[in-house]
């Protein structure tokens, strides 16, 4: 019985010591990466009371394909849509703002255009500019899709359903 134990315990670790996971930057961290070794900035927009938000972390987030193509591909920053941390981007520092029940970080604000969505992903490109921001849950085989758009040139001159046609999952 103790070496069916054993024999557990090793096939368990060894499935948990090999599972990869999206390798999450702070914003700060993320534009100082950009500084030395340029490429585009993919952020995960959430809140601690957002249901969608914690499915997409444990279902889209979780898949071995995403996982890889996030890791190679972008930095990933995850980002409290309600944080209280004041963060300082293009010059400005963007804050937390209470105002009655409602709260949220100003910077999170400007990513959406005061379209408050959880979950929300925003793409950014090397030269840390906004391309666009994707709201709502994205299950892992639209999301491969919109990660790929986003990652190249093809967001600048294919038209998304061309693309959407075209594209070739790893899935």
């Amino acid at each position: 019985m103790r070496n069916i134990f054993l024999v557990a315990v090793f096939v368990i670790s060894t499935f948990t010591v090999n599972a990869q996971e999206v390798n999450w930057v702070s914003f700060e961290e993320a534009l100082e990466l950009n500084k030395k070794n340029p490429k585009p900035i993919m952020v995960d927009l959430y809140t601690d009371w957002c249901g969608w938000c914690k499915r997409m972390d444990a279902t889209t987030y979780k898949n071995e394909v995403i996982v890889k193509f996030i890791n190679d591909n972008y930095y990933a920053v995850k980002m409290d849509g309600e944080g209280k941390k004041d963060i300082t981007f293009k010059g400005r520092t963007f804050k937390f703002v209470q105002n009655g029940r409602s709260k949220y970080h100003e910077l999170a604000a400007a990513i959406l255009n005061g379209k408050m969505s959880y979950p929300s992903t925003a793409f950014f490109n090397q030269e840390e500019q906004l391309i666009q921001s994707v709201p709502g849950y994205q299950a892992k085989e639209k999301f491969e899709k919109i990660l790929a758009y986003f990652s190249g040139e093809a967001y600048k001159n294919t038209p998304w359903k061309d693309f959407e046609k075209n594209f070739k999952s790893a899935l």
